[in-house]
């Protein structure tokens, strides 16, 4: 998973409209393979997020911290992953998002279902 990602997709607005978003990605892997830390920024031509997650596994247990900086939200995240699939809740103040993201060889896709600004994001991520 590590290095730089970009792509698209479409995100659904919370008014039930949908458009087209461009995405980056960039994760970077801990030497023991046992952390990542990951930032994602997508935008669509009226939304914008720029998210940073910071996330240990332990025995298929996914847990840590997210922080969006244009909203200034930040939460805790928590999960299972193996596989190249992971899902994760991620939560705050206000804030609740379901988190799946599929890695197979260069190819990823991410699905954020969010009872925020958006409702829900797809996008499909190809490594730079």
């Amino acid at each position: 998973m590590a290095g730089n990602w970009s792509g698209g997709g479409t995100i659904t607005l919370d008014d039930g409209s949908t458009e087209r978003v461009r995405c980056r990605a960039t994760y970077a892997v801990r030497a023991d393979g046992d952390g990542l830390n990951q930032t994602l920024t997508c935008a669509s031509d009226s939304f914008k997020f720029n998210l940073a997650s910071n996330v240990i596994a332990q025995r298929g247990a996914l847990s840590g911290t997210w922080s969006e900086s244009i909203r200034n939200a930040s939460g805790n995240l928590e999960g299972r992953g193996g596989g190249g699939h992971f899902n994760v809740v991620a939560n705050g103040p206000g804030f609740s998002a379901h988190i799946s993201l599929t890695t197979r060889g260069n190819k990823q896709s991410v699905v954020i279902k969010s009872d925020g600004a958006f409702r829900v994001t797809s996008i499909s991520l190809t490594r730079s």
